[in-house]
């Protein structure tokens, strides 16, 4: 059964920058797209940034292109979520994703519990 852990949230003033990761387990990684979404208080879940199994195509929301940057390392089963230039609407608890991208994975989703940022003015 796959599994995702995140680590990396906390408390960073508005302008700072923190770094998420995700460690996947259990699951053919380099065979699974990965996305970053995060949900704030009373909101639904968002989409925040993708990117493919290989690494060759990365997708962001547009109210965080240009501050935050996703990747990942195959050898390490690990995604990334670089966040620079916080602003306090970034606070959220953010999630990791993995979806399956080629066969006989398509279909498969595994979900990670979440990590918290928060982001004081």
């Amino acid at each position: 059964q796959g599994q995702l852990v995140e680590s990396g949230g906390g408390s960073v003033q508005v302008g700072g920058s923190l770094r998420l990761s995700c460690a996947a387990s259990g699951f053919t990684f380099s065979s699974y797209a990965m996305s970053w979404y995060r949900q704030a208080p009373g909101k639904e879940r968002e989409l925040v940034a993708s990117i493919s199994s290989t690494g060759g195509s990365r997708d962001y929301t547009d109210s965080v292109k240009g501050r935050f940057t996703i990747s990942r390392d195959n050898v390490k089963k690990t995604v990334y979520l670089q966040m620079n230039s916080l602003k306090p609407e970034d606070t959220a608890v953010y999630y990791c994703n993995a979806r399956g991208a080629v066969a006989p994975f398509r279909g498969r989703d595994y979900w990670g519990q979440g990590t918290q940022v928060t982001v004081d003015s």
